[in-house]
């Protein structure tokens, strides 16, 4: 049963393509770079729904006149085979398509900033947080995206103690929506000589890149934004200069900070782009709060509750405790192969 929710209006995603297309090939299209950069991309966005759409439509025709060519020859058809391998592609692009129509958030069509942090356990939880890094800067590039260290500070011994990257590409934020929560690691330590097993947990926070939000007011008054020296990884400024920003919403509580340009005046630009961020998942998680207690609804995934758990021992199963998506594959999972659990999560969200 396939849901197009989505898609009914892709004539008007094409005819938005089309403009936008036109637009670029002028003269001036780059004169504010800027600018351009944010056509560009949404063009990419829109074509990540309108092409699967065209070809999907292409294959079906195709596989229309294959079928009629089967029927016409009977059961003996050497073509029938091939009619099955069609079917069965055909499906698959179905499905992804499918999974596409359900991203109709705000921001789900664009960026997003993912950030990890280790829970308390010392060595072991930032060596965990090292894990889920490499886990989703993995699934990055399988999925064809981009990113870049925002903010990365080193555990005291091993690992890592918190970081964020940015991810650029079409659904990015829509995707990755579906990691924010804690994840539970148990397993025998590495860093126990008496080879215990230990239980670990870290924080995945994930948010939209937001360019400009008229409902997002954030006052100077309401601020307060530290300088600090880079540290951990980066370029040849770290430790030279003191670039780094932390920016503290003190009605909030909410704090961001960025240290991955020589720029102050660029990294405070993209702390309070994630601040905007971070204070509009806020808004709407108290919004979400507020109709589940009036409606009688218990949220039990609300943010920062734990949402999978990767056993390594005493046996091997990665689990999603949402949508009960499960797989004893660990090792693909720990390198990136993470889409099963997105996919399952986003299915799921649409009959919430």
């Amino acid at each position: 049963m396939y849901t197009w929710g989505g898609f009914f209006d892709v004539p008007d995603k094409e005819l938005e393509l089309g403009q936008l297309e036109q637009r670029m090939v002028s003269s001036d299209f780059w004169d504010n770079n800027e600018e351009a950069q944010k056509i560009v991309d949404k063009v990419s966005a829109l074509k990540s729904v309108v092409i699967p759409y065209r070809e999907l439509g292409s294959q079906v025709e195709d596989f229309l006149t294959l079928s009629e060519l089967v029927e016409e020859e009977g059961a003996d058809s050497p073509l029938l085979d091939e009619a099955d391998e069609e079917c069965a592609t055909i499906l698959t692009r179905l499905d992804e398509i499918e999974l596409l129509s359900f991203l109709k958030g705000k921001y789900d069509s664009g960026n997003a900033f993912l950030s990890i942090n280790a829970g308390a356990g010392g060595t072991e939880s930032c060596d965990w947080a090292s894990m889920l890094y490499r886990m989703y800067t993995r699934w990055i590039e399988r999925s064809g995206f981009k990113f870049s260290v925002i903010n990365y500070q080193d555990g005291d011994e091993a690992g890592l103690k918190t970081a964020t990257i940015h991810i650029q590409g079409p659904n990015a934020f829509g995707f990755l929506k579906a990691e924010r929560g804690v994840h539970r690691l148990v397993r025998i330590s590495p860093f126990d000589s008496n080879k215990r097993r230990h239980t670990s947990f870290c924080a995945v926070e994930t948010v939209p890149d937001i360019e400009n939000d008229d409902d997002i007011d954030i006052e100077d008054k309401d601020l307060r934004v530290d300088t600090f020296r880079a540290s951990g990884a980066g370029g040849q400024h770290v430790n030279t200069t003191d670039s780094a920003i932390r920016i503290t919403h003190v009605p909030t509580g909410v704090v961001v900070s960025c240290q991955n340009e020589r720029s102050q005046h660029k990294n405070r630009a993209t702390a309070m782009k994630m601040l905007a961020a971070k204070l509009y998942e806020l808004r709407q998680e108290e919004q979400k709060a507020e109709l589940d207690e009036h409606s009688g609804t218990k949220n039990d995934n609300g943010w920062g509750s734990q949402i999978r758990s990767y056993v390594l021992h005493p046996y091997k199963m990665i689990k999603d405790l949402r949508t009960s998506c499960e797989t004893s594959n660990t090792n693909a999972v720990l390198d990136g192969d993470i889409d099963k659990f997105i996919h399952a999560y986003l299915r799921s969200e649409l009959n919430r």
